[in-house]
């Protein structure tokens, strides 16, 4: 029972702390930017609205938000010190701090790609590949997140991409927009971040290198069959 007591705490305080939203959540427009961004008609719907830029913080029903207070609560219940829990955060918030800093810096260029334009101007570009691009789609969700490490951080930065890419060759949004999550999958298991974490957290350092090489292989294949698959379901 103490083995699930963390894992209890957790599902009660997240289906909890998922109504904080509403009283607690923050929603800012960014003034040089909001509405400041319109897309051109090769990149854009006609008559679609210019860019909003919403700055949004749900701190109290974010997910790592239940889960400290999880961990908090379940130290507590199993006899753990104040003291002992701080310290322990404070190490493993240092061993992460560079992976951290990552994450951060990916979902920021995501942001920037957006609102510079820069987006559109390679979904422009893949468009060029005509009935390919399904196949090329896919590896693009692959390499986002063997980028950064995080399937939300990789839509962030080509959800954008490959709705314009699809809208520009006939192809339903949906489609490519899942794509991206399905392709970026394959690619979790050879994200700098995940290794660097893994070989942190067992302390087998220095073997980051031997555990790509391991896996980069089986990773490609595997995204290449989820291209596949996408391609078809595009002709289809």
């Amino acid at each position: 029972m103490q083995a699930a007591l963390p894992y209890i705490v957790v599902l009660q305080l997240l289906l909890t702390l998922g109504l904080a939203v509403l009283i607690f959540g923050l929603a800012r427009q960014v003034g040089i930017l909001h509405e400041r961004v319109a897309r051109g008609p090769e990149a854009a719907l006609p008559g679609a609205p210019p860019e909003k830029a919403i700055y949004t913080l749900e701190w109290l029903s974010a997910t790592g938000t239940g889960i400290l207070f999880a961990a908090l609560c379940a130290g507590g219940l199993l006899g753990h010190r104040p003291g002992e829990m701080a310290r322990i955060y404070v190490e493993t918030l240092w061993r992460l701090r560079f992976s951290l800093l990552t994450i951060a810096a990916m979902l920021s260029l995501g942001y920037v790609t957006r609102y510079s334009g820069t987006d559109a101007t390679l979904g422009l570009a893949l468009a060029r590949t005509g009935s390919l691009y399904p196949f090329f789609g896919t590896l693009l969700g692959w390499l986002g997140v063997a980028l950064t490490g995080s399937c939300t951080a990789s839509n962030v930065l080509f959800g954008s991409l490959q709705a314009i890419t699809a809208r520009q060759l006939a192809l339903h949004p949906a489609l490519m927009a899942a794509a991206n999550s399905s392709g970026g999958v394959m690619g979790k298991m050879i994200d700098a971040q995940s290794i660097v974490v893994a070989s942190t957290a067992t302390n087998w350092y220095g073997h980051e290198g031997s555990i790509l090489r391991y896996v980069f292989f089986h990773s490609l294949a595997l995204a290449a069959l989820v291209g596949l698959l996408v391609f078809w379901q595009a002709q289809t």
